[in-house]
């Protein structure tokens, strides 16, 4: 089932490592083994392999810096195709346009924006991840979301075809977009910002990075934000009320820093992780009744 996919991304150019330790491509830096990882070199390449993967009747998971994933501790019996720096182009396209592809960095685009003098996404500065991810779960922070530069994405569907959605089509929500419900590849977008003053800009991005290595353990492995805003609530402060800051199950452990993050303290599993997680969601959901539901996605074997 995976030899041709595996003869076809090796011939074509694209880095393939079968069992491939998830643990190395996760930012929770946990996880068992990937049948097969792949990493294509380009957009006509990424929608290549999905055809042939679709054509095997393989359902391959797409990734990108693998910050927002928890990967089971057994593993992805399949074939996990990572979009990296080999499709990370950012250009200009207007005077306040801008084209990314899915496989930049946050932190290069906003450099980008701020060397062109852009203002718009200063909140995204420091969130881990790539702007394929900060679309397919439109990102957002300190009052700023994806939602509000986006204008239209290029991708790649299931079945391995181009296609470009725009405006409302991207139904954009909190942690949401068309993308987290139809399954398809953000391949680019095209975000549209506004002329503004560099050192402005940088002294807003300066301040959301302090403000963040303030008040987040950016020192320890983690993905973020462990659960969604529960509404009317704050995740973070619930479970603190709940007087879990510093719980710990293993080497995962509720952040004594920001108890909205779940962290791997040291040699973490993911079971460690995923076993936390249900017994903040138990504790939170008898005091208040509120349930939480994880920000972070959870892929692989059970």
């Amino acid at each position: 089932m995976y030899g041709k996919i595996v003869s076809f991304a090796k011939q074509s150019g694209a880095y393939v490592e079968e069992n491939a330790p998830m643990s190395k491509y996760t930012s929770f830096k946990t996880g068992g083994n990937a049948r097969v990882l792949i990493i294509p070199e380009s957009a006509e390449m990424l929608s290549d392999l999905i055809k042939l993967c679709k054509e095997q009747g393989v359902n391959p998971l797409v990734m990108g810096n693998g910050s927002n994933l928890l990967v089971t501790d057994k593993g992805i019996d399949g074939v996990v195709i990572k979009i990296g720096s080999t499709m990370s182009s950012i250009e200009l396209i207007g005077d306040d346009t801008v084209k990314c592809s899915a496989g930049a960095q946050l932190k290069s685009l906003c450099s980008f924006a701020l060397e062109h003098s852009l203002s718009g996404l200063e909140f995204a500065y420091g969130i881990p991840g790539t702007l394929g991810g900060a679309v397919y779960m439109n990102a957002g922070a300190y009052g700023g979301e994806m939602k509000d530069v986006l204008v239209s994405c290029t991708h790649i569907d299931s079945d391995g075809n181009m296609g470009e959605l725009s405006g409302d089509e991207l139904s954009l929500g909190y942690r949401h977009s068309v993308y987290t419900d139809n399954g398809f590849t953000v391949v680019s977008a095209v975000l549209k910002l506004k002329k503004g003053n560099a050192d402005e800009i940088k002294a807003a991005m300066d301040d959301k990075l302090f403000r963040r290595r303030d008040k987040q353990p950016l020192e320890f492995p983690s993905a973020g934000s462990t659960f969604k805003r529960p509404e009317g609530y704050f995740a973070g402060a619930l479970i603190e009320e709940c007087g879990l800051k510093g719980y710990t199950v293993g080497g995962a452990q509720v952040s004594e820093k920001h108890a909205g993050f779940v962290i791997n303290r040291g040699g973490a599993t993911s079971d460690d992780i995923l076993r936390l997680i249900e017994y903040i969601k138990k504790t939170v959901y008898e005091k208040f009744g509120v349930l939480l539901e994880p920000e972070v996605k959870i892929v692989g074997e059970q």
